[in-house]
């Protein structure tokens, strides 16, 4: 097989593509031929050193944390009807999913359903699984006001959908013209370039904030908060997660942690988006797909901010 692995840490460039034996399955485990490997920011941090404390590795490592695909073989203990079924699994924290064969463990498999692609599928892993869990824990419905930072993202395209079908008012905040004519045509009342100088004076009030972006993009996004509204600061790509001001007790906020999923809960709404999408509830936005040998441009993209939504790897 095919697979990406990183021997050191550094830039993109350090995204290698190398043979090796593919891999067996052990009890419990089963082996899959990737059709679309996920591509996640956190992992450029994670290659370039900086992943340390909560996401070590030991060098060399091979990075991808989830893939869609077909599975082929199983390990023992495993029901042997899995094999030939289209599938979505999160392989784990540097998995090897940048792989043309991956391992996953059976109990974190999803079924995909006919009507969706694998490449879908993919793109929802962690987006979709996030989105569904972040509107649970700040749900919004007909009439409310809500601004979502880092809108052009693979879960912030999601998150645009999904507010928007509830009838609710989305202000959608982004860089660049390319990333806010994208958003206006997923459902966008109001867009704003985010880059821009006081880009919140054009904002009127709002009821909801779900800040994907962090930094002082989500700081100064906390401001526009009507009292008695909510605030979920679960990205951090623009530096660090953002919080309010201290003080700010007629906010509710909540941060990254109210969206920590116990597998079985993050299996539960995997099911969820997946089938949300055969639904056509919302359609994951994939703005660049790569082959797997081109890993390193995937990554670039995202740390450049150049990628619009979910950016995807394949064989």
């Amino acid at each position: 097989m095919r697979v990406i692995e990183v021997a050191r840490f550094g830039g993109p460039e350090e995204l290698v593509l190398v043979d090796a034996p593919a891999p067996v399955p052990g009890p419990g485990q089963v082996r899959i031929a990737v059709a679309a490997a996920d591509t996640l920011w956190l992992e450029t941090m994670v290659r370039a050193g900086r992943g340390d404390p909560f996401f070590p590795v030991d060098l060399p490592y091979r990075p991808g944390v989830g893939v869609a695909g077909t599975v082929t073989t199983v390990g023992g203990g495993v029901d042997p009807q899995w094999i030939g079924r289209r599938v979505v699994a999160s392989v784990g924290h540097a998995g090897g999913g940048y792989a043309t064969e991956a391992l996953a463990a059976a109990d974190a498999l999803v079924p995909v359903p006919d009507a969706v692609a694998d490449r879908d599928a993919a793109a929802v892993l962690h987006d979709g699984v996030t989105a569904l869990a972040v509107l649970g824990i700040a749900p919004v419905g007909p009439g409310d006001r809500v601004l979502i930072t880092a809108a052009a993202g693979g879960m912030g395209a999601i998150l645009v959908q999904l507010i928007a079908a509830a009838g609710a008012t989305v202000i959608a905040a982004a860089r660049g013209e390319a990333k806010l004519s994208r958003l206006r045509a997923l459902g966008a009342e109001q867009v704003v370039d985010y880059s821009a100088p006081d880009w919140t004076r054009s904002v009127a009030p709002v009821d909801t904030v779900l800040d994907g972006a962090g930094g002082s993009y989500g700081r100064a996004a906390f401001g526009l908060v009507r009292p008695g509204g909510r605030f979920s600061g679960h990205g951090m790509p623009a530096g660090g997660f953002a919080t309010g001001p201290a003080g700010a007790h007629d906010v509710t906020t909540t941060g990254i942690e109210a969206v920590q999923l116990s597998p079985v809960r993050r299996r539960a709404l995997l099911s969820e988006a997946v089938q949300a999408v055969a639904a056509k509830r919302f359609e994951p936005l994939i703005g660049q797909v790569y082959p797997l040998a081109d890993a390193p441009s995937a990554h670039r993209a995202i740390e450049e901010r150049t990628a619009i939504g979910k950016t995807l790897l394949v064989p």
